[in-house]
């Protein structure tokens, strides 16, 4: 570790420690965006890395609340702003960084930790792994046909300014929290990210439109977006660039959908973050028209592994003894009898012989339910010690659900 001091940010040194973020990320944020990150930023649990005068280490953590298998919603602390000088490189600032930031997350008694990484392969040494992963499409709406189900015509579509509508927006995205693992429970100040929309950022496209789906009287669904203009010697090729897209009602999700592959003068339909098992899939006539691209999303780790495996609920009934190796929070390493089913769960140390070995970045790859037990085996990342237990612990840690981050942080 190099001779560097860490400290909590304070709200004076906010501007300096944004603008070393920005410099690390060779980027710049409008105005808007600024404002709105020193509104979001939690002073107490941000760290301020300086070698004199000069920041040359930002993180900070935020206090959210996940769901999870089962719709339990869990307390977890959300790493974000990570950064570190170039000139700093390899001297243990990270590493020093992962410390506080985990021992934190630890001491607020939130058993889970998330981020979205900038490159995937930092975080897996900290016990980090990609629990859910997103699905980005570009679909050829002069070819591609939706296939809508029966009331779809029944539901009213309607224009509305994206921040006026947000309250009534929000209430419905709230409700969909606990049947999704890995949405957020938007704290307030969180909801105003959904209708930023600087000119700087638009790449050419509109400014950001909203379009409300209703039946009976009532909100079934939204949805935001763009429209990127462009023509060639054909005439216009336009593309309408989706930011969200919410509705729980089969019939008022294709009617959106559906709306948004009509729009004039586009030929193109750009969705940049779906869930994997989202149903747009199932109601295109092509496929191979699609072009359908798959990311890591979130990542997490397990800070208290007893206490986050009994949080949520199991696909299937387990009793399982999972040997686990966690070098970077030792607490979590042992033996641990899970047993539980779709109404429960516990997890206790046990002095029982093991039937699972596995490490934390596995238990943070498995715990949403989006990977497979049994193909991180395959891959060699966790070995089965009694005939019969993989399987049996890979029915049972999977979600009809795939988990998805519908935004990130």
């Amino acid at each position: 570790m190099t001779s560097t001091d860490m400290r909590t940010l304070s709200p004076g040194e906010w501007d300096d420690w944004y603008g070393k973020l920005e410099l690390a990320f060779g980027e710049s944020e409008p105005p808007e965006a600024r404002a709105l990150w020193r509104e979001l930023t939690e002073f107490e649990r941000s760290i301020a890395v300086r070698d004199g005068e000069e920041i040359v280490g930002t993180a900070g953590t935020l206090s959210f609340r996940m769901s999870v298998p089962g719709g339990a919603i869990v307390p977890t602390g959300g790493l974000s702003m990570v950064s570190v000088a170039a000139t700093h490189r390899r001297r243990g600032i990270l590493t020093a960084m992962m410390r506080r930031q985990l021992d934190d997350v630890r001491a607020a008694g939130e058993p889970l930790a998330v981020l979205t990484a900038s490159e995937p392969a930092i975080y897996g040494r900290f016990g980090y792994g990609v629990a859910a992963r997103h699905v980005r499409a570009r679909i050829d709406t002069a070819r591609v046909r939706l296939a809508v189900p029966p009331g779809a015509d029944g539901v009213r579509l309607r224009n509305a300014d994206p921040a006026g509508s947000l309250e009534e927006c929000e209430k419905l995205y709230a409700r969909l929290v606990p049947s999704r693992p890995g949405m957020l429970e938007r704290r307030p100040g969180w909801e105003r990210q959904g209708v930023l929309d600087p000119e700087g950022w638009r790449a050419g496209a509109s400014a950001l439109r909203c379009v409300l789906a209703e039946a009976d009287g009532e909100l079934r669904g939204y949805a935001r977006y763009a429209v990127k203009p462009e023509w060639d010697a054909a005439g216009p090729r336009g593309t309408v660039v989706v930011h969200d897209l919410e509705a729980p009602d089969p019939a008022a999700y294709a009617a959106l959908w559906r709306f948004l592959f009509g729009i004039d003068l586009t030929s193109a339909v750009e969705a940049r973050s779906r869930p994997v098992d989202d149903p747009l899939l199932h109601l295109v006539s092509d496929i191979r028209r699609c072009e359908l691209g798959l990311r890591d999303l979130l990542h997490l780790r397990l800070v208290e592994v007893g206490a986050a495996l009994a949080a949520r609920r199991y696909a299937a009934p387990v009793d399982v003894v999972l040997e686990v190796e966690d070098s970077f929070c030792p607490w979590n390493t042992g033996r641990w009898r899970l047993t539980g089913d779709a109404s429960g769960a516990s997890c206790e140390r046990t002095g029982d012989a093991a039937e699972l070995a596995l490490g934390a970045r596995e238990l943070g790859e498995v715990y949403l339910g989006g990977t497979s037990l049994a193909a991180l085996a395959g891959a060699g990342r966790v070995r089965e010690l009694r005939p019969g237990a993989l399987a049996g612990a890979t029915t049972a840690f999977s979600w009809p659900v795939a988990p998805w981050l519908p935004h990130g942080f």
